[in-house]
């Protein structure tokens, strides 16, 4: 629906809805100069950009492709560092070379970068040693330390993270289409941190395999001069869009279109404690052309599902909503395969992907929040099972992940343990794969899309 046909919406009918997971902001004089001032900046993302990436999600829809879609828990001021970024997008090319080459399938890369700002909390306070303060909801709302000024909410912040994100996507395009994602360039990939791993070694020989399809090609003509999927490669932003006078004021209209987008991402998420089908944050995405993320968990019902694709998808077009299973590896079989079924009969043009992070955190005897990758594995798994049970095409697999090798979650090749969660522990928020975490896990993906594969033959 363009900007002048959809009278029954606009960029802040939210407002008229319960919007959840807010916060309240002391100073409403400060919180309208930042929404102000965030309205007159330019996009960060660009209409075009965001309509391309929605073409490629409509492949994934038909099976046509494969969504990889990771980064940080929530990102930071204190670690916004150019390496950082680097590494990060590093980590991302390495697990999508290893989907696509041991798949089989294009794959499309879609990152927690450039404004994954904004946390959902439990509860709205912390107590500490007697002492309550308002709950850390990001570095876009206030801040980590446990002291009364830190975490009082600062519409200031909002600004802040416009311009981090914005230096992000700079560099983002620049390691993109300037020469760094040249697939000769693969075998440099590599991270430190796993050089010397199992995945590494691994990593290595794929290099070394793609190295021998590249001279193959280049024999018959097909070159980094010749055609550019080969030198450049397209890396699309993403988050939930949580911080609803954020997204707000960086909702424009497109100047070819008459429609509306949140330039703020590409992609934007709704999270399963904000997914009520008359709240706030349901009722601003409907309105934006973007390509939405839906996140559900175990309390999803087929019900409210249809109530929501019917919201956010009322034309049934491929490639605008993909639903992003969040149910634990103790529920998945259980809660996933009434909403496949329900969403296959309705004949929706659905994509659905796999997040096998958020229903497996669990607190350690010694006190810090992990997660098993045990668990991260076995709730993949029984997604592909029961996907492949229902005739559904198991899409893509949205992971945490950082290019460093921190100690947040257990087990994996990397062998962290419980006892060793202290050395390297360094998340703002939730736990994260380190970076051989993240990699195992993109190998034992793409085993199963090429078995998959094979099976089709």
């Amino acid at each position: 629906m363009t900007a002048q046909k959809q009278s029954d919406w606009s960029p802040d009918s939210w407002r008229s809805k319960a919007a959840k997971q807010q916060p309240v902001y002391p100073d409403a004089a400060a919180l309208k100069v930042a929404e102000t001032r965030l309205a007159r900046l330019p996009p960060l993302v660009f209409a075009g950009e965001a309509r391309r990436l929605k073409k490629k999600l409509a492949r994934m829809s038909r099976g046509e492709a494969f969504l990889f879609q990771g980064g940080d828990c929530a990102e930071s001021f204190a670690e916004f560092t150019a390496n950082n970024i680097r590494d990060m997008f590093r980590l991302i090319l390495q697990c999508a070379v290893v989907l696509t080459f041991g798949g089989g399938i294009p794959v499309v890369k879609v990152s927690r970068m450039a404004g994954q700002f904004a946390k959902p909390r439990s509860d709205d306070n912390e107590t500490k040693d007697g002492k309550t303060l308002p709950s850390y909801r990001g570095d876009i709302v206030n801040g980590i330390e446990f002291d009364a000024e830190a975490r009082k909410p600062d519409p200031a912040r909002m600004v802040d993270v416009y311009n981090q994100s914005a230096a992000t996507l700079n560099l983002l395009r620049a390691f993109a289409q300037g020469g760094y994602a040249d697939l000769h360039e693969v075998h440099r990939w590599n991270l430190d941190s796993v050089e010397r791993s199992l995945q590494g070694e691994r990593y290595r020989d794929l290099s070394k395999r793609i190295g021998e399809a590249l001279n193959f090609m280049a024999a018959c003509n097909i070159t980094a001069e010749t055609s550019a999927e080969i030198r450049e490669t397209d890396m699309f932003t993403s988050h939930e869009a949580l911080l609803l006078p954020y997204e707000q004021a960086l909702t424009r209209v497109d100047s070819t279109t008459g429609d509306w987008y949140d330039v703020s991402a590409h992609m934007l998420w709704i999270g399963d404690r904000t997914r009520q089908p008359d709240g706030a944050h349901v009722e601003f995405l409907r309105g934006v052309k973007n390509p939405l993320g839906l996140k559900c968990g175990p309390s999803s019902n087929p019900d409210d599902l249809m109530r929501l694709i019917d919201i956010l998808n009322p034309d049934n077009e491929p490639g605008r909503l993909t639903l992003i299973a969040r149910m634990g590896s103790d529920k998945i079989k259980t809660h996933l395969p009434p909403l496949l079924k329900a969403v296959k009969k309705k004949g929706a043009a659905i994509a659905w992907c796999s997040d096998p992070m958020h229903g497996n955190t669990q607190m350690s005897s010694n006190g810090y929040k992990t997660r098993d990758f045990a668990r991260i594995l076995s709730e993949v798994r029984d997604f592909f099972a029961v996907c492949d049970g229902e005739g559904v095409f198991p899409g893509g697999i949205h992971l945490e992940m950082t290019g460093k090798q921190v100690t947040e979650c257990t087990g994996g090749a990397s062998d962290v343990k419980e006892a060793d969660l202290a050395e390297c522990y360094e998340t703002h928020c939730d736990p994260r794969l380190n970076a051989s975490q993240a990699l195992e896990l993109a190998f034992l993906v793409a085993d199963h899309l090429k078995n998959e594969r094979q099976k089709r033959v």
